[in-house]
């Protein structure tokens, strides 16, 4: 089920995670090793999604900093 909201919702470790209600670690051990076993085909395209979150992360993680930094900006002037 976690793999199959990753590859409808284009989601990353930790929304699907928040999703589930279980840690990050778990969904990243379960979508790339647990679920190889039981069907390699989803895992593929899980694992296709997760690489392209973690290839965009320092993006969004530049984006939040700068977003923080201008509501912060704005809330004390």
């Amino acid at each position: 089920m976690v793999a199959e909201y990753i590859v409808e919702h284009n989601a990353t470790v930790r929304q699907a995670a928040g999703q589930f209600g279980v840690s990050k670690s778990t969904v990243h051990k379960d979508v790339t090793e647990r679920l190889l076993r039981i069907n390699p085909a989803l895992a593929a395209q899980a694992r296709k999604i997760l690489d392209i979150n973690k290839s965009e992360r320092h993006i969004r993680g530049g984006m939040a900093t700068k977003d923080k930094y201008f509501r912060e900006r704005h809330h004390l002037s």
